[in-house]
């Protein structure tokens, strides 16, 4: 991945969800695929786990539901030197939406997603994925 700038962005995306026993386990994998279609997936009884490399579609989706901020937060509040953590609804995702979990987990449990960053850093990542917005459109920002 690059920015239009070809900034080169390497990350590694692990994530997770449990399959409680109302659920079907295809539903659980779409609900990871529709988000990250690059991913890969492996089902385990009662959980789903997947890795990708991509996060194109769901930075195309921050930006088609103008969350930008919300998300730019939300990563920063669970970032450490190695990248940041969320969680999303397991429902929102399932078509294709974001909705970022927080508080207690739903019902059916919540999508965890832990981002490494391995170039540049975890501080530029995040501001590719939902850069700042002023009047909800992104502002470049002047280093």
């Amino acid at each position: 991945m690059s920015d239009d700038e070809g900034v080169l962005y390497s990350v590694d995306v692990e994530l997770s969800a449990p399959v409680k026993p109302t659920e079907v386990t295809d539903r659980v994998v779409e609900t990871i695929t529709g988000l990250f279609p690059a991913a890969e997936v492996e089902t385990h009884g009662d959980s789903v786990t997947a890795e990708c490399h991509d996060v194109e579609q769901f930075r195309e989706q921050l930006f088609e539901q103008r969350i930008l901020d919300t998300a730019r937060k939300e990563f920063l509040r669970n970032s450490t030197e190695a990248g940041f953590s969320f969680d999303l609804k397991k429902q929102a995702a399932y078509v294709g939406k974001v909705n970022f979990s927080v508080g207690s987990p739903d019902e059916l449990g919540d999508l965890h997603v832990e981002v490494t960053v391995n170039e540049p850093d975890v501080e530029s990542f995040i501001a590719y994925l939902a850069p700042q917005t002023e009047d909800g459109e992104p502002v470049e920002i002047d280093e």
